[in-house]
């Protein structure tokens, strides 16, 4: 299960220091149309995804991009009435290409306060969380409860150190060198339960029904949001819109339960 190439694409990409190489470029970007009349002109949203990290973004065997951020494309395309031009980025070059203009908007973008500096955010459309799996005879609902169990862990990985802060003194935390030494060790039974991304869990739980891997409680929480250059009002105001529709019409807890395995979550 080779999972630690995206996982480590992923950490960069939403907390990593890849927005700060960014930040200059986007500082420096040349004065643009408003985004909602060069998409009008175009007839077409360009749309920067992820192409290498399932279950958000990956291709099929049919060669097609499939995942939650694709489907979400397409949700974006229909609000705006326009054809989606998907286009496959890097942790290293999105926010590049979006100060660029080589794609009108960015999905799966953790918000935080330095890359609010140099771009904006739509509402919250997607959860991303660390958490705990286990088995489904574990009861596990908090971290009291993980005292006297036996818990997988990717060393020096933010994993490590939301589990390490959370975890009581009965607990048995086990560090792998990586996140696939990590989750080996939770699949052999080596330890109780495992801690990971929600999206990585999702993965697992998918190519595994048999095994009844369950999410037990979450961790750290860093929802994915659209991301804009600076001062696109009316794009931001007409994504925040499509947002809300669809929280409301059911179609993002559709593409939730699609990818994701789990319900929106309420407090999205």
């Amino acid at each position: 299960m080779n999972l630690l190439p995206a996982l480590l694409n992923r950490r960069l990409c939403k907390l990593g220091a890849a927005l700060l190489l960014a930040a200059g470029m986007l500082h420096a970007a040349p004065s643009h149309a408003d985004a909602i009349d060069t998409i009008a002109k175009s007839g077409k949203v360009r749309i920067g995804v992820f192409m290498d990290y399932p279950p958000f973004g990956s291709i099929g065997p049919d060669m097609q991009p499939l995942g939650y951020d694709i489907d979400m494309a397409e949700l974006i395309g229909k609000a705006l009435k326009t054809k989606v031009e998907l286009v496959q980025v890097t942790g290293d070059n999105r926010m590049a290409y979006l100060a660029g203009g080589k794609v009108d908007l960015l999905l799966s973008v953790g918000q935080t306060p330095e890359r609010a500096k140099v771009i904006d955010f739509s509402d919250a459309y997607a959860p991303y969380y660390l958490a705990v799996f286990g088995g489904p005879k574990l009861a596990i609902k908090n971290s009291a409860d993980l005292a006297g169990k036996t818990i997988a862990v990717a060393r020096g990985t933010l994993e490590d150190l939301s589990i390490s802060k959370t975890a009581p003194a009965g607990a048995t935390i086990k560090r792998f060198d990586d996140a696939n030494g990590a989750i080996s060790a939770f699949m052999s039974g080596q330890t109780q339960l495992m801690v990971v991304g929600n999206d990585v869990g999702a993965t697992i739980m998918a190519k595994n029904p048999a095994a009844g891997i369950q999410q037990k409680f979450q961790l750290f929480s860093s929802p994915d949001h659209v991301g804009f250059n600076k001062n696109e009002a009316r794009l931001t105001q007409q994504i925040n819109q499509a947002i809300v529709q669809a929280k409301k019409d059911g179609s993002l807890n559709k593409i939730s339960q699609k990818w994701l395995r789990l319900p929106l979550p309420a407090d999205l």
